[in-house]
């Protein structure tokens, strides 16, 4: 391995170019989540009343009584979902910003909250609420375990490698 002998502080860290570019990718799929969402209202406004009303389903009595098919339910849980995505898109361009500008201690708690977001959205909104209790597993037409679970792994391993960059900053002195 060849050192180098200039100072690791004077050029960018090779973990927090990686944190840099790997936020600033979950910001940009977040923020066109949310535009896609926000433009085109009536597609994936269809995607969630027919999870929630678990009209594709097996429709087994056991599980039925967890369907929710009212309208305004439905619509008022898709807009929370809509605003939970564009805060979290928010919070990660953020988080980029901070990364760019190397304030690398602020950059790698908003990314940490931002993927969070992230994660909640879809590893319990999605997998675990959309897929268990509202069983869209069943779902030929209106499952959306598999996407889910891509941007929850992505997500993950994002935050994993901002968590890493605490190994590139200089150990400080002890008293």
């Amino acid at each position: 391995m060849i050192k180098s002998s200039a100072p690791a502080a004077r050029g960018a860290r090779p973990l927090t170019v990686t944190a840099t570019a790997l936020t600033a990718t979950v910001a940009l799929y977040m923020a066109l989540v949310a535009f896609g969402n926000i433009t085109d209202f009536g597609t994936n406004q269809q995607f969630v009343r027919h999870v929630l009303a678990m009209d594709t389903t097996f429709e087994d009595d056991d599980l039925m009584w967890r369907a929710i098919t009212g309208r305004a339910l439905q619509d008022t849980a898709y807009v929370l979902i809509i605003a939970w995505e564009t805060a979290a898109a928010l919070v990660l361009l953020a988080a980029t910003w901070l990364w760019v500008r190397r304030d690398t201690p602020r950059a790698r708690t908003l990314s940490t909250y931002g993927l969070l977001m992230v994660m909640l959205l879809f590893g319990a909104g999605f997998i675990a609420v959309g897929g268990e209790w509202f069983a869209m597993w069943q779902s030929k037409d209106w499952n959306g375990l598999d996407a889910a679970t891509r941007v929850f792994t992505l997500s993950g391993l994002v935050l994993l490698v901002v968590q890493l960059t605490t190994r590139e900053e200089p150990a400080t002195a002890r008293p």
